[in-house]
């Protein structure tokens, strides 16, 4: 691209376009896609805002230069039907690698160690009295979802003296961290000799209601389901039931619905610890989105292809 003929990409934020100000050949402008802007026409990659409404399709259609729609996000099956078929979308896998797995770990140890209770006890200004605590030490833990935030949880979990197993869309090889990599269709048996579940899966018509009333059922009483995929990978309904038998407890950064409503019966179900969806928002997502940004917009302007294309462009 000619110098005279930069590389217009829109950010949501201005921090974004002050990070990205330096690379040769490319010219940020703030924008959050909400409405139309006076530089759209020459924008070639639009990033939207991390929180807050998807891009709207209207204003996306009237985007002549538009190539790529880079999200802030790994989630992007709420956003698909925005995206025009001549534009692709690629999404923020890697941003929350971090954030995602210190709050997966945070949710098990609080849990597991009934933190809950403790503050509760604090309010009241209560000591609790003494009494055997659980423990997250030889637990067996099995991980759905094995992809780079996965992985991630697992370097956080092993040296927590846990028996890790880990669960993907199909069975391979494993790596340096497990022995192997189990497929879905085994993970009925597995779930049965785990005592923490931990789901970090994509939500799509495969993975719908994956941990259904079956599947919880299977797992042994006591056991912990930790969800920090999406909401709809849970029969909330089924979750709710077994919770409040006290057979199951629950850890989640996420539900369905989402947001819960503030009647819901989830907030007040013994064992279940609820989290408002905050996995990925930490002060380590901003420096791995503008390390991702700055990749993508030098891959535009090189001709290059980019990363974590989730949904090519057809012509």
């Amino acid at each position: 691209m000619s110098a005279d003929r930069p590389v217009v990409v829109s950010v949501p934020e201005e921090s974004y376009a002050a990070g990205l100000a330096s690379v040769e050949g490319v010219q940020p402008v703030v924008w959050d896609l909400s409405a139309p802007h006076p530089r759209g026409a020459e924008v070639r990659l639009a990033v939207p805002p991390y929180m807050g409404t998807s891009p709207r399709r209207e204003i996306l259609e009237e985007l002549p230069s538009l190539e790529v729609v880079q999200l802030l996000t790994a989630g992007y099956e709420s956003v698909l039907d925005a995206i025009p078929e001549r534009v692709s979308l690629c999404n923020g896998a890697g941003i929350h690698d971090a954030s995602t797995a210190e709050l997966a770990l945070a949710l098990v140890l609080a849990s597991c160690r009934d933190l809950p209770h403790h503050v509760r006890a604090q309010d009241r200004g209560e000591w609790a009295g003494p009494r055997i605590w659980g423990a997250l030490a030889d637990r067996r833990v099995l991980v759905v979802g094995y992809g780079q935030i996965g992985r991630a949880i697992v370097q956080r979990l092993l040296p927590f003296e846990v028996e890790v197993t880990v669960v993907a869309s199909r069975a391979r090889a494993g790596d340096d961290l497990v022995d192997a990599v189990h497929g879905i269709d085994e993970l009925p048996e597995l779930a049965a000799a785990c005592d923490v579940l931990v789901l970090i899966v994509p939500l799509s018509a495969a993975t719908s209601r994956l941990v259904d009333a079956g599947l919880l059922a299977r797992l042994p009483d006591g056991a912990l389901v930790v969800n920090v995929a999406r909401g709809g990978v849970v029969d909330t309904d089924a979750l709710v039931a077994e919770c409040a038998s006290g057979r199951l407890r629950a850890a989640l950064d996420v539900t369905d619905p989402e947001p819960l409503p503030r009647d819901h019966p989830l907030w007040t179900t013994p064992g279940v610890l609820v989290t408002p969806h905050v996995g990925g928002a930490t002060t380590a997502m901003a420096p791995r989105a503008l390390a991702l940004l700055r990749r993508q917009v030098e891959a535009l302007r090189d001709g290059r292809p980019l990363d974590h294309v989730v949904k090519p462009a057809t012509r």
